[in-house]
């Protein structure tokens, strides 16, 4: 009886995840003027968790990572040119939950944040705020809550009310 022929071993590579652990598939890249400076504020206003801190010999954050509740937030240092004079700054809103969204309110505005929208209870069921940093980008506080009919649609007849007095007519 012939010995039965073994095939070698496969060599068996498993594929890397496409998405890193811990990350979400969107994950925001701020560019700041003082990255340092930056998870510092990041740190005191919403309680983020420094993970990575990679810098230049000078101390400029080439690549930076925070975790804000279960989310990821990277930063570096702005490098290579400036926009150019007059051109519109890019506005992005990033969004945080909190449990107790007064008490990250006043944590963060105490850290140096601005009011542009005081933080209140909003038609869609949340109550909400928006807050600029010092290096730029706009932050929206929220949590869920419960609200009774009768507040919900008072409060959406409000604010349709402020959007059609703010709205240019065609």
């Amino acid at each position: 009886m012939a010995a039965k022929r073994r095939s070698p071993p496969r060599a068996t590579t498993r594929r890397p995840a496409p998405v890193p652990a811990g990350f979400r598939t969107v994950t925001p890249y701020l560019s700041v003027g003082d990255g340092a400076r930056a998870m510092e504020f990041y740190r005191r206003a919403f309680g983020a968790r420094e993970l990575v801190r990679r810098t230049t010999p000078d101390g400029k954050i080439v690549h930076g990572r925070l975790q804000i509740g279960n989310s990821i937030v990277m930063l570096s240092d702005r490098f290579g040119p400036e926009p150019p004079p007059g051109a519109p700054a890019a506005r992005v809103t990033l969004h945080l939950y909190f449990p107790n969204v007064r008490a990250a309110w006043a944590k963060a505005v105490k850290a140096g944040a601005t009011v542009v929208m005081p933080l209140d209870d909003q038609f869609w069921g949340e109550r909400y705020g928006q807050l600029d940093d010092p290096f730029g980008h706009r932050w929206s506080l929220a949590q869920v809550v419960a609200m009774d009919e009768a507040v919900r649609i008072r409060k959406q007849q409000e604010a349709m009310a402020m959007f059609a007095s703010t709205t240019p007519s065609a």
